[in-house]
């Protein structure tokens, strides 16, 4: 049996706070805004993992009006997610994830992203395609507003 998940999240990019993506952080002068580490790319593919198997979003899960999740490690809420994936008897069987911001340049940390993220899910990195590309200037990404992910996950029992 398989199962196919699609995520989505956007965050703000403000100062003063440290840029996460998939567990990695990066250096840049601005950060994401989030009742965690808004870690955005890790929020997607926790929401494309739930959805595949109908468990909600990750609002259900840690909502930001717990003060429990007060900048959050979104890399251990991954682990928490991954738990309820095998104990329904699935694994990941790939993943592919874009992440959309006009800066920085990802292209240097797209391995690093991808090696930490496989790590969380006991998978190797091959099946964990990470992908980054501008908006050409379009948008609140391509203005240096957000930064936005999607991700889609197959699932196999």
């Amino acid at each position: 049996m398989i199962r196919i998940g699609l995520g989505y999240d956007a965050h703000r990019l403000v100062e003063n706070r440290p840029l996460i993506l998939g567990g990695v952080t990066i250096p840049h002068t601005k950060g994401l805004l989030g009742h965690s580490d808004a870690d955005v790319l890790t929020h997607t593919i926790m929401d494309a993992l739930l959805g595949a198997l109908n468990l909600g979003s990750i609002g259900d899960h840690f909502p930001d009006t717990d003060p429990a999740y007060k900048n959050a490690d979104s890399m251990l809420l991954l682990k928490e997610v991954y738990a309820l994936i095998t104990t329904k008897g699935y694994k990941v069987g790939n993943i592919d994830s874009v992440i959309m911001a006009q800066q920085p340049k990802l292209k240097p940390h797209i391995a690093a992203i991808s090696k930490s993220l496989a790590s969380v899910l006991n998978v190797d990195p091959d099946i964990v395609s990470v992908k980054a590309t501008t908006t050409e200037k379009m948008g609140p990404e391509g203005r240096g507003e957000g930064i936005y992910a999607q991700a889609v996950v197959l699932l196999t029992k």
